[in-house]
């Protein structure tokens, strides 16, 4: 039995149950996904799908068809200036956590409840929190991109707080232990500790810089590249944002031990690689900790420390000594004042310093201008103070 409509079709099949077709704005004819028990609920969905298209807002079903293992390859494959070791990271996410359960799956059938049972699934199995955050945002990402695409509706990825990473609290070096590591650790690498600390270079800005990069004269060490370890070898390539080209003023505590191991062991020439292994290689970040760090580390009588650990240590130095926020920001090579202000929360003792900074300025100030000091008992009392003296009338 055939329905005749001015859009769209509905007819009764033989299960009793009712269909919907109508042609899309592409001219290609289509059934609604599901059918309706009733013939008003088929003809309603018909009225929406008109709606949909006269208000530009239909979708083609078909670019839904896709499977999420898919669109998620071509999503990294588009993206502009991915780093080697961002793709690298990218395709592990997407071929170990998120292609077993979601990736066979069409992008337009994944609903909320597949998202919360597949981080669900995550926890289960004990993947760290850190790596299921980074799972998740790059679903989220790419399914946000579909949205704009025009693929989906809406993105079915809405876990409140899902793609915040929670890493527990680095431990930060005092000064007295970053040069008993130093003083551990293989002469060839003191400097590169040292440098580690008071610069807060990061491991692969360290590992690309040349000796055209270090101006002994300024004080300078200037940041323009990172070495990136990628599977099967390494690559040279931007720092990880604009900001992360910059000029790092380097303290003159430590320039004599740079000229020493610029003397010793940098490679020649203006392009020479400061920092290499004994062979003369570039440095490889897991031989190094397997080799180098994790002796010195007990040498020192330090417990687990990773070499991040300078940088972090480093940038809390720098906010001690009364580096602003955009200092801060200048110094980490970094865009954003999220990760800087970690570094700007308060100290007990820092609180006291600036006490007794204020204290200072307000007595010299005081001094200067003739003015009797903040409670002095010799000062004279205000109409209002001496209205609330004892025993005076009201």
């Amino acid at each position: 039995m055939m329905g005749k409509r001015r859009f769209g079709r509905v007819r009764q099949l033989a299960s009793g149950r009712w269909q919907a077709r109508c042609p899309g704005p592409d001219g290609i004819d289509r059934s609604a996904p599901e059918t309706f028990a009733t013939k008003t609920d088929a003809e309603v969905w018909l009225t929406l799908k008109e709606a949909e298209i006269r208000s530009g807002d239909w979708i083609n079903p078909d670019d839904g068809k896709v499977s999420l293992s898919e669109y998620a390859r071509q999503w990294i494959e588009e993206r502009p200036g991915l780093r080697p070791k961002t793709v690298e990271l990218y395709e592990y996410l997407l071929r170990r956590h998120l292609a077993p359960v979601l990736g066979p799956m069409p992008i337009a059938d994944i609903q909320p409840g597949h998202v919360r049972r597949w981080r669900k699934q995550l926890t289960d199995n004990d993947v760290s929190d850190v790596t299921v955050a980074k799972a998740y945002r790059l679903l989220k990402a790419v399914l946000n991109t579909a949205v704009d695409d025009g693929v989906i509706r809406r993105n079915p990825c809405r876990i409140k707080g899902a793609g915040q990473e929670k890493s527990p609290e680095r431990p930060t070096l005092a000064i007295a232990q970053v040069y008993a590591l130093a003083d551990a650790i293989d002469q060839r690498y003191h400097a590169l500790v040292l440098l580690a600390m008071f610069s807060s270079l990061r491991w692969g800005e360290l590992c690309a810089l040349r000796r055209c990069d270090i101006d002994l004269a300024a004080r300078t060490v200037r940041v323009t590249r990172q070495l990136s370890e990628i599977r099967g070898g390494f690559a040279f390539g931007p720092p990880k944002s604009a900001a992360g080209t910059r000029v790092v003023a380097i303290p003159d505590v430590i320039i004599s031990v740079i000229q020493w191991h610029l003397t010793c062991f940098a490679q020649p020439g203006d392009e020479g690689l400061i920092f290499t292994s004994p062979e003369g290689r570039l440095l490889h970040h897991s031989n190094f900790r397997r080799r180098v760090w994790l002796g010195a580390l007990k040498t020192a009588g330090l417990g687990e420390l990773h070499f991040h650990d300078l940088r972090h240590s480093g940038n809390t130095l720098a906010a001690s000594a009364g580096a602003s926020l955009r200092e801060l920001m200048d110094r980490m090579g970094h865009d954003s004042e999220r990760a800087a202000m970690i570094y700007l929360h308060g100290s007990d003792a820092r609180q006291h310093q600036i006490a007794d900074s204020l204290s200072k300025l307000a007595r010299d100030e005081l001094r200067r201008s003739g003015t009797a000091k903040a409670g002095n008992p010799a000062r004279k009392p205000s109409g209002t103070q001496r209205a609330r003296r004892p025993g005076r009338a009201s």
